[in-house]
């Protein structure tokens, strides 16, 4: 089986967040479970990629991509890594820039890159069995395909995957520039059209052969009005064919037992290292050395539906119990101020850290006792996953893959890998907080539901055996 993804970015290459991630690991996952198949993936060649991996880069062709009235130059050069063979798409007019996203004219750069897309199939003599377009920045190539490339009879076998990873970003813009920018013609506007505007994430729902989301629950909330940011009637009305896959997590990147930001290793068979993280953490971050106080952990980008408006809700009356603080990451201004005054105000019992660190952050999994996720919406989460690995225990409310992957600690039976709250309610929140540090204190039951978080499976093999058989099940 032929399967090429496309996506706007792609770790190590090019990532801002969860879709980098994904992308920079599924791919590989189902290289390497599944060996008869052929996995490739296009990027666009941004500025950003560093040298190390251009030097890499081999050549491939050159070739002019046709978007409306424009031609414009495209480069195709390519790498292999980890069994999976990188294309980037080169023009620097379009990707030449400070940031990924957030230009004026994104919707012409993707529009363009998504183009580009289907010509590489062309030029490469690589015709997939697969498309397998990521978000509003691909969604025009599966609309480009089963428009456009249809009358080629070259494309028209190939079958297309859609996957939201968010649905916030949805690719809107004005019906004016239809013609002029996406080069789509006016029997189009049915397919595209949403709300009096284009809607890339509406067109390739529309035709994409299946459209995917990552987490089971999430695929069910985005058939309601109030996760969907206004396309529940088109997710409801294509229902028969979307599916929630959970995403997973680089378990070689992310393990205690042989991570080199840590400064000592552990395991679930031998978790004595932890001990030691837990008192580097507190001596780097300034908060008293208490091996035997509870210490919560958040690392996060502040913002609302993160959750922050609970937790600046009861944090101060939670910090009237014995426990420690530590929150790591930047975001909205009002936040970070609250947060940087919550620190000066309770010095050696809460730690903020304004900054995006990796190597810090798997610091703090590591030395973590408990991990709060309380968002309002969370598609699939990976700091859950990386944090129960860690052995740090995953407090979450119960929506999107927060719901799929943690399941409540239960003392009749001792089961489950966390602590959840259902409603949207900060002393729901402070409830099960106080529970999660209620259990710390007994610690042959909290040691007990640590090791068992640990050896939950969250790698890529079960996603990718899943993803592998949708595609095997698309009609021909």
């Amino acid at each position: 089986m032929k399967i090429l993804f496309a996506g706007s970015e792609a770790l190590p290459f090019a990532s801002t967040g969860g879709l980098g991630d994904v992308l920079g690991s599924l791919p590989s996952a189902i290289a390497h479970a599944f060996p008869y198949a052929d996995v490739r993936v296009v990027l666009p060649l941004y500025s950003s990629i560093s040298h190390e991996y251009r030097s890499e880069m081999t050549l491939i062709t050159e070739t002019q991509v046709r978007l409306s009235w424009r031609v414009q130059y495209c480069g195709i050069y390519s790498l292999l890594r980890d069994g999976v063979t990188y294309y980037f798409i080169d023009n620097e007019y379009y990707f030449k820039r400070p940031t990924l996203y957030g230009n004026y004219d994104d919707g012409e750069r993707f529009a363009f890159f998504s183009r580009a897309v289907l010509e590489l199939m062309d030029r490469t003599g690589f015709f997939p069995d697969i498309l397998h377009a990521n978000d509003w920045q691909t969604a025009a190539s599966v609309i480009y395909l089963k428009s456009i490339y249809s009358a080629d009879a070259r494309y028209r076998p190939v079958r297309a995957v859609y996957t939201i990873h968010n649905i916030e970003y949805q690719g809107i813009y004005g019906m004016d520039i239809l013609g002029d920018v996406f080069g789509l013609g006016p029997n189009m506007r049915g397919v595209i059209e949403y709300d009096g505007n284009i809607n890339l994430t509406k067109g390739a729902i529309v035709c994409a052969d299946a459209v995917t989301t990552v987490s089971p629950q999430y695929a069910r909330e985005l058939q309601t009005e109030y996760y969907s940011h206004g396309l529940y009637h088109i997710l409801r009305l294509y229902r028969e064919k979307l599916f929630g896959i959970i995403n997973g997590i680089d378990t070689t990147y992310y393990n205690p037992e042989t991570d080199p930001a840590l400064p000592k290793n552990y395991s679930a068979n031998d978790p004595s290292g932890k001990a030691v993280c837990k008192e580097h953490i507190q001596r780097l971050t300034g908060l008293a050395v208490c091996p035997n106080t509870p210490l919560v952990a958040m690392i996060s980008r502040l913002a609302e539906h993160k959750g922050f408006d609970l937790v600046t809700c009861v944090i101060e009356e939670f910090l009237k119990d014995d426990v420690q603080f530590i929150l790591l990451g930047t975001g909205d201004k009002a936040l970070e101020d609250y947060f940087s005054s919550l620190a000066a105000r309770y010095p050696g019992k809460v730690a903020v850290l304004l900054q995006f660190n990796k190597e810090l952050s798997k610091q703090i999994y590591a030395g973590a006792d408990i991990f709060l996720m309380p968002s309002k919406s969370e598609p699939c989460g990976l700091s859950q996953m990386i944090a129960s690995r860690y052995g740090a225990i995953p407090v979450v409310r119960e929506t999107g893959g927060l719901y799929d992957t943690i399941k409540p600690y239960n003392p009749e039976n001792d089961s489950g890998n966390g602590f959840t709250f259902a409603n949207y309610n900060a002393h729901d929140m402070l409830y099960v907080l106080r529970q999660a540090t209620a259990l710390y204190r007994d610690k042959d039951k909290f040691t007990k539901l640590m090791l068992r978080a640990m050896k939950c499976d969250f790698s890529w093999d079960s996603s990718a055996k899943q993803y592998m058989e949708l595609y095997k099940n698309l009609p021909q």
